[in-house]
């Protein structure tokens, strides 16, 4: 199982790196997307949820590092003021002819 890390900016222009157990992630966020503090949470809350469950699965029990990343960003979104969450990097890039049509040609 692919794991991966992501790095967003947050509004007061904060920049953080965080763990996922699969590329699911991939699924949920865009590299250069940018998204309501709330909406950022909901999206990495439920991509996290997923790629815990996906090494449940595999491997018969929860990702605690995916459970304490969400955590994190939970922290960080309560601090956070107003504003928009940039994605910086996603690690590593979903290859080629994986990824969407339209991101593929940018």
């Amino acid at each position: 199982m692919p794991e991966m890390r992501f790095a967003v900016r947050w509004p007061d222009g904060a920049e953080t790196s965080h763990y996922s157990p699969s590329l699911v992630m991939h699924d949920h966020l865009a590299v250069g997307g940018t998204y309501p503090v709330d909406e950022f949470v909901a999206r990495t809350s439920a991509a996290l949820g997923e790629a815990s469950a996906r090494v449940q699965a595999k491997f018969g029990f929860a990702c605690t590092s995916a459970m304490a990343s969400e955590e994190e960003i939970a922290r960080l979104a309560d601090a956070a003021p107003a504003g928009v969450v940039e994605v910086l990097r996603m690690e590593p890039p979903l290859p080629a002819a994986a990824r969407p049509i339209e991101e593929a040609r940018a």
